[in-house]
């Protein structure tokens, strides 16, 4: 009896003494909408939610990552100040001339002129078109991916790069650890035969201690074919039905001039990080008759700020008459929804466009939590039918538009290594509408009345996986 009693009072004490240590830990390291998560869990199951904290809690990069980042920074600011004719300046007084220095101090990347960007959204055209623009490589491939599957699009891709191999290109393909778990198991002692040299980012396991917190990954989808072409996106190497019964629907930009040394620098950047070996970048690219001004948006935790959710969060109070916001993922911080909510008050026109199915339950949960709010301040919403919506982008009035692989979620603006490109062009951001509204037509909207009326155990449901918002 009395063993029992003295083993009950010291794991009553040890668990205090942790709720405790929560109290004070949590909050001076984390968001204050993160720290609330993660003090409930310590605070239900302490013996859990302390171990759980201490790997996920907190989005830290080992130091090593963080100093080769702003070392890279360093390099992209230098050398953009050697080619002052490149930088393109917009009109006083309009929201562009605002967002403009936002993006520069925080991405490192200035406004540039002279690009042609192709907007590609049909899922198999795109793939072929790089596969194409591979085939034609003379000097050098570089590929840059978060998710890469072995199945057709994945042998297909391997292929391209073998062809280009044997003709002397030298192919870099950087890899997530993670998400591209499938591809590098099969793909990467073949492609190393061939001399295709392939890294995997953010690796696991016993490493992980010298990259960063075990759950942040690279998300960026990059590709720079010998300086002459680009691509960006939300497309992965995978085919559309990766997921049963989720086939995705994507959004690429393909892109000739300037920019594509900027996407070039963005991959040597990630790169170094990787492995420690600098990378030459070619400079030296030819201005396209198209003339399109764009500006790269990179974010992710090795940045001192949260560049993307800044980025997306200043776009939004820039909107005078309508922004429309496309993300498969809506999981927003207060500040976001703050925004968005403002914005719809004032009397702009702030559509929201996501999509009806969905490939993670938890998600969808915790993002209809936010719908209730949303509609009562005006914002519209419509879910997209026909395919899972993976495309990310949204234009804002009638002059800018960010595309790219940056979600609206915590995720994303926090752990996630992203790329954005914002491109300052009516042309541009006409096209990206009429894209938009083929998606409203083939969505359906939300109605405030109707969506009130779903049962009660769902409002449970959404309230308690938005608990979880900085978790996921």
């Amino acid at each position: 009896m009395l063993f029992e009693w003295l083993l009950g009072s010291w794991l009553l004490m040890l668990d205090w003494l942790i709720r405790l240590a929560a109290l004070f830990w949590i909050p001076s390291r984390t968001t204050p909408g993160a720290a609330r998560s993660w003090l409930l869990l310590v605070g239900f199951v302490p013996l859990l939610g302390l171990p759980l904290y201490l790997l996920f809690g907190h989005p830290w990069l080992s130091r090593q990552r963080v100093q080769r980042q702003a070392e890279a920074s360093q390099v992209i600011r230098e050398e953009q100040a050697l080619q002052p004719p490149l930088r393109w300046t917009p009109a006083p007084d309009t929201a562009t001339a605002e967002i403009v220095p936002l993006i520069e101090r925080q991405g490192d990347f200035m406004p540039i002129h002279g690009n042609a960007v192709d907007l590609l959204n049909n899922y198999d055209a795109s793939l072929q078109a790089l596969i194409e623009d591979i085939d034609q490589a003379r000097e050098r491939v570089h590929l840059l991916y978060y998710l890469m599957f072995d199945d057709a699009v994945g042998e297909a891709i391997v292929q391209a790069l073998q062809r280009a191999a044997a003709r002397g290109v030298h192919c870099r393909l950087l890899l997530d650890a993670v998400g591209a778990k499938r591809g590098l198991r099969h793909y990467r002692h073949r492609l190393q035969a061939i001399g295709v040299d392939v890294r995997a980012m953010l690796p696991g396991g016993l490493r992980w201690r010298r990259s960063g917190r075990m759950d942040l990954r690279n998300h960026r989808k990059i590709a720079v074919i010998d300086n002459r072409v680009g691509y960006i996106g939300s497309q992965n190497l995978a085919r559309a039905q990766f997921v049963a019964g989720f086939p995705n629907k994507e959004l690429v930009a393909r892109v000739r001039g300037p920019v594509v040394a900027h996407l070039e620098a963005v991959f040597a950047s990630d790169w170094y990080m990787e492995t420690g070996q600098r990378l030459d970048v070619l400079t030296a690219v030819p201005v396209c008759l198209a003339d399109v001004p764009t500006q790269l948006l990179p974010s992710g935790p090795a940045y001192p700020f949260s560049n993307a959710r800044d980025a997306v969060n200043a776009l939004i109070h820039l909107a005078r008459r309508r922004i429309v916001l496309v993300t498969p993922y809506f999981v927003p911080d207060e500040a976001t929804l703050s925004a968005l909510r403002i914005a719809a008050l004032s009397g702009v026109q702030v559509q929201l466009i996501l999509s009806a199915s969905t490939n993670q339950r938890l998600t969808s949960w915790a993002q209809e939590a936010y719908y209730d709010e949303l509609l009562r301040s005006g914002v519209r919403v419509a879910l997209y039918a026909p395919n899972f919506l993976h495309a990310k982008h949204l234009t804002v009035d009638e002059d800018i538009a960010l595309v790219g692989s940056i979600n609206l979620d915590i995720r994303s603006f926090a752990l996630n290594a992203e790329i954005g490109m914002l491109c300052y062009d009516a042309g541009m951001v006409r096209q990206l509408a009429q894209i938009e509204a083929d998606y409203l037509e083939q969505s359906r909207p939300l109605d405030l009345a109707t969506w009130r009326q779903r049962p009660a155990w769902k409002r449970s449901r959404e309230g308690i996986a938005r608990l979880a918002d900085a978790l996921m």
